[in-house]
């Protein structure tokens, strides 16, 4: 019960040593819910004597109250202290408001007192008639719960009808609906207003039957009818299970466990944490506050079972509640008999079936918009990482394969004969890979370049005279757009990986077999191998024509960005034959990879120019393969 020591959090704000302290609080509930009991009381005491306190101590216990201690009571069931805990906290902060609902409350009390008498009396009388055994009480509604009807919903206080209830407790439920049965044989129910928490009890265990009539006079009155179980646990909620154990053999253990399947939800104190435990108190706050205090909407599985959830929540939400696989796998769903979309908002009452398929590819980005509960975004985040993650890898597995296969092709050596070189026992102890696929990944990150795995292999580089291995007597380079000083009749190509473009500083890189390519001097691929380079430049009159060049637009995602990044293509003129998009949900960003055909630098220069100008696009750079 102590709260966290602030000498070991000197560097925490004020509203994370709550969130810590709460967070404490409830992991220990979730352990031994004794300890919220205590808690509770100690906060109820705090909150009767508040007055005693400064005004800014009593509007901060207040607030944490309202949003913290009263929830929690609710989820309990323990209604005689969460009432009480919500005027006393209302009281502070909404002092107007509060006075007032209680001037006009007692003034409706004082009117409705002689009605509110004769209908119990008529209802004793019809009672005692059929020989069922009752005790009538009145209850009057709290004034916090008046003030939400008023202030958060918009209602006035005369379309509020139940402020003032008549409460019937008999022996047994079928005595429940018995009197049911006769109230509304002898008074008009209002329709829609009937609800049977007996049959469909709340979360919080709470069972009743409540129906509105109105009476001879035509006041209207909520009747509630309930067991003495029903209604100590209507009060005092999860406390009422110690009524009937006092003097008998006490087992906190088993205690905690019948609670647990009495309230489904309290498990998930416990999931929260392990789904948050890298996150902050504040963001596990902030977690229970939603998922469960915030739950107010109550859905039936097929079987039976009852489920809470938040306003507004999905049957994605509904399916991840249920287990994380149900959600990944979630293809549709029937609510009512009725197949529905995924985004369908559910609503207390519905019975819901989940579809799933195990070939279904999971969750997209798009889910992330449809559910309501923060572990379901949680659940989908760490999928979507994990499918990013993995997609990326087979990237950089197929570039530096294909980096590799390139060099050794140069040195003739095939793809098989490559690969009997490098997924040795040798290479790869070597460079620190535990399989051929790590390999490529490290040589995509040009760590190590396929050189220095030639260096390492002993791999004989042939005679570097270019000029006997490589003349070719009937070669046509008119349309090379790159000479070699002093020579001529060469094959010369353009470099795929780094797509040099008229204006870019260039080098020659001597291959076998294929002649000469032309790298931008800064490549990687070409780094180290400064013996097979050779000096070449741009021919001076290259004519109208257009080169390939591959480029990467880094952006913050938004709709309409592909098709902007297109529109300035074509205003620009600038043909574009490649383009893929894709987005980083972690951080909102999205790639676009574009190969585009450019004259020369100087035009790839005002492309780029125009494209960070535009609206969330914040960097345009160059790719090397």
């Amino acid at each position: 019960m102590t709260k966290i020591q602030r000498l070991k959090l000197s560097h925490r704000t004020e509203e994370e040593f709550a969130a810590e302290d709460h967070k404490k609080i409830f992991l220990g509930m979730a352990k031994d819910v004794r300890v919220i009991i205590i808690k509770l009381a100690d906060r109820l005491h705090n909150m009767r004597t508040v007055k005693a306190l400064k005004p800014e101590r009593q509007h901060a216990l207040a607030k944490e109250t309202l949003e913290v201690f009263a929830p929690i009571a609710h989820r309990l069931g323990i209604y005689r202290v969460e009432s009480q805990l919500e005027d006393l906290s209302l009281e502070v902060e909404k002092p107007d408001e509060y006075h007032a609902i209680a001037r006009e409350l007692d003034e409706k009390i004082k009117n409705r007192t002689r009605a509110l008498n004769n209908l119990k009396k008529k209802i004793a009388d019809i009672l005692i008639e059929q020989n069922i055994k009752f005790e009538i009480e009145s209850r009057i509604k709290s004034i916090y719960s008046i003030y939400k009807k008023m202030y958060l919903k918009g209602h006035t206080f005369d379309e509020i009808y139940d402020f003032l209830a008549l409460r019937i407790i008999t022996e047994t439920e079928l005595n429940c609906y018995e009197i049911l049965g006769l109230i509304h044989a002898h008074f008009k129910p209002i329709p829609g207003r009937f609800k049977d928490y007996i049959a469909m009890p709340k979360p919080n265990m709470y069972q009743s039957l409540h129906t509105s009539i109105i009476a001879g006079d035509g006041n209207i009155f909520e009747v509630q009818i309930r067991t003495k179980e029903m209604d100590e646990i209507a009060e005092t909620g999860v406390a009422a299970h110690w009524r009937y154990k006092e003097g008998s053999h006490y087992s906190p253990k088993q205690e905690q466990h019948e609670i647990e399947e009495k309230l489904h939800w309290f498990r998930d104190f416990l999931h929260i944490n392990s789904e948050t435990q890298n996150k902050s108190a504040t963001e596990y706050m902030e977690s229970l506050s939603k998922d469960i205090f915030e739950a107010n909407v109550y859905v039936f599985t097929p079987k039976g079972k009852v489920i809470d959830l938040p306003n507004g929540s999905t049957p994605l939400d509904l399916a991840y509640k249920i287990h994380t696989k149900v959600g990944d796998s979630a293809i549709g769903a029937m609510v009512n008999g009725n197949l529905v979309p995924l985004n369908t908002v559910l609503k207390t009452g519905d019975i819901v079936e989940i579809r799933t398929s195990k070939t279904s590819p999971g969750p997209n980005e798009n889910w992330l918009n449809i559910v309501k509960t923060n572990s379901a975004k949680s659940h989908i985040k760490k999928f979507l990482q994990k499918k990013n993650a993995l997609y990326l890898r087979d990237d950089k597995i197929r570039q530096g394969k294909q980096i590799a296969e390139d060099f050794f092709k140069d040195r003739g050596i095939d793809e098989r004969e490559m690969m009997n070189l490098l997924n040795t026992e040798k290479v790869l102890k070597n460079y620190q890979s535990s399989t051929i696929e790590d390999l490529f990944i490290q040589i995509c990150a040009h760590n190590p370049n396929p050189s220095q795995i030639a260096d390492f292999l002993g791999i004989k580089r042939k005679d570097d005279n270019f000029n006997k291995l490589f003349k070719k007597e009937n070669f046509d380079d008119d349309n090379c757009p790159v000479t070699v000083d002093g020579q001529t009749g060469f094959k010369i190509t353009l470099g795929n990986c780094c797509t040099p473009i008229p204006g870019d500083n260039i080098v020659g890189y001597v291959t076998k077999g294929n002649g000469i390519t032309v790298h931008r001097i800064n490549c990687p691929n070409v780094t180290g191998l400064r013996n097979r380079l050779i000096p070449v430049h741009w021919k001076e009159n290259l004519g109208i024509k257009s080169y390939p060049v591959d480029i990467v637009i880094e952006c913050i995602d938004r709709q309409n960005l592909v098709a902007d990044i297109l529109n300035i293509f074509n205003s620009n003129k600038i043909k574009c034959t490649e383009m893929t998009a894709k987005m980083h949900p972690d951080t909102n960003r999205t790639s676009v990879y574009a190969q585009i055909y450019v004259s020369d630098a100087n035009v790839l220069n005002h492309v780029e120019s125009i494209l960070t100008s535009t609206k969330d696009i914040y960097e345009v750079k160059r790719v090397i393969h």
